[in-house]
């Protein structure tokens, strides 16, 4: 077991406010002396069929604790998650089904434990208690909060100046996740900063029931690989933790250098002694940034596949990316002779059957952008018709690769 002060350094890591210290301090005291964990808590929505990196900040923090000896519990919104978390948003939340729920779940509760030991980790579904209530217990709830006070928040206060409509079922959303603390006796509530009202909520409600108030520990929110805004699946600045290890590395390597050094901090385990130093050593100039991403981007994709895999990939994108060679493996699409028209095919379709774009319109932005190439020619009309040659290599943005079999054009 470590004493105080070490527990203390490796938990306040990377947090941006603990809601309170001195509070954190007396429960890791009690901890310590009584020789009894800490309960630590989770709550997660399944809004989203994968994990992406910016979850994990949440998850490594929980596995500090899990190093530490203490419990961490993690509460999947099977209910909360029909709701929808109004933190952050500017409109209403889309509600999810109860079956989109529960499938996104089961995927959660998979990729979770790249990062937490399951041995070590409780799961609950807020369903099971939720789905108990009756409609006074709900009369009940509600009544422990104040709309003036609900209002004194950013994210409904803002939506309220700009005449923004907000339902009264998002105002609920806040004791629901708050009850969720009750129901588990949480001591630490982990969350990121737009979660602090949802965890102050949770504090007022068992202090209301006679538990000894959770401390809230909030994290801060990662920025995508766009440099600007909340890594989110939505916007398409996301890395995934499923993702293969070439399409994770790469992304690692097209961040702005600006967030290099709070991705060391939030996604890596490297020391924050050395983390100064390569702050410093970027500071002074005195080594590459290009360098200095290499080495996040081998860290990052060494745990989660291995090391072996990350040098791999390091050395196929020193190939692709600085050499401008070809990747050693490139995918082989066969394309059916009826989708061509006297050897021709329209270059959008084409970009779309062979899954380089999701959409029509994604081919027309990219091609408009100079990001489509054939055979080492860029296309630049999206319009056009282009003769369909054997070995024909298609190129979409820095990474995507695809050649079309030789065999269907002899």
């Amino acid at each position: 077991m470590k004493n105080l002060q070490e527990e203390l350094q490796i938990i306040k890591r990377g947090v941006v406010e603990i809601l309170t210290e001195d509070e954190l301090i007396k429960k890791l005291k009690s901890s310590i002396e009584k020789k009894k964990p800490l309960k630590i808590k989770l709550g997660i929505d399944p809004t989203a069929a994968d994990i992406h990196l910016g979850f994990t900040v949440q998850l490594r923090k929980l596995k500090q604790f899990q190093d530490l000896g203490h419990e961490v519990v993690i509460i999947i919104g099977s209910f909360t998650a029909m709701v929808g978390d109004p933190s952050g948003v500017n409109t209403t939340r889309p509600q999810l089904s109860y079956e989109e729920v529960m499938r996104n779940a089961k995927n959660y509760e998979k990729q979770i434990f790249k990062i937490l030991d399951k041995s070590k980790t409780q799961i609950f579904y807020n369903g099971d208690w939720f789905s108990k209530f009756k409609f006074t217990d709900i009369i009940k709830l509600t009544s422990k909060i104040t709309i003036a006070s609900l209002l004194e928040h950013d994210y409904f206060a803002k939506r309220f100046e700009r005449k923004v409509p907000i339902s009264l079922h998002e105002f609920i959303y806040p004791l629901m996740q708050g009850w969720d603390s009750v129901e588990v006796k949480a001591d630490i509530e982990i969350g990121g900063t737009d979660q602090k009202f949802n965890v102050i909520v949770g504090r007022n409600l068992q202090k209301d029931i006679g538990q000894e108030p959770q401390v809230g520990l909030f994290l801060p929110i990662l920025i995508g690989i766009d440099g600007k805004n909340k890594m989110s699946k939505s916007l398409g600045n996301y890395i995934g933790i499923n993702e293969p290890p070439k399409d994770m590395y790469g992304k690692i390597m097209s961040i702005p250098d600006s967030l290099m050094l709070s991705y060391f901090e939030l996604l890596t385990d490297v020391p924050n002694s050395e983390i100064n130093e390569i702050k410093t050593n970027l500071e002074k100039g005195l080594v590459n940034p290009k360098d200095i991403k290499k080495r996040l981007a081998r860290e990052i994709v060494s745990m989660y596949y291995d090391k072996k895999i990350a040098e791999k990939e390091e050395l196929e994108f020193e190939r692709v990316f600085r050499n401008k060679e070809l990747p050693e493996e490139i995918p082989e699409i066969v394309i059916d002779e009826k989708e061509l028209k006297e050897g021709k095919i329209w270059v959008v379709k084409l970009l779309q059957i062979t899954n380089l774009v999701k959409s029509k319109s994604e081919a027309i932005r990219l091609i408009s952008q100079g990001g489509v190439s054939i055979n080492n020619e860029k296309v630049k009309d999206s319009n056009i018709d282009i003769p369909l040659k054997s070995d024909s290599i298609i190129k979409v943005g820095k990474r995507k690769f695809v050649k079309i079999k030789k065999r269907q054009y002899e």
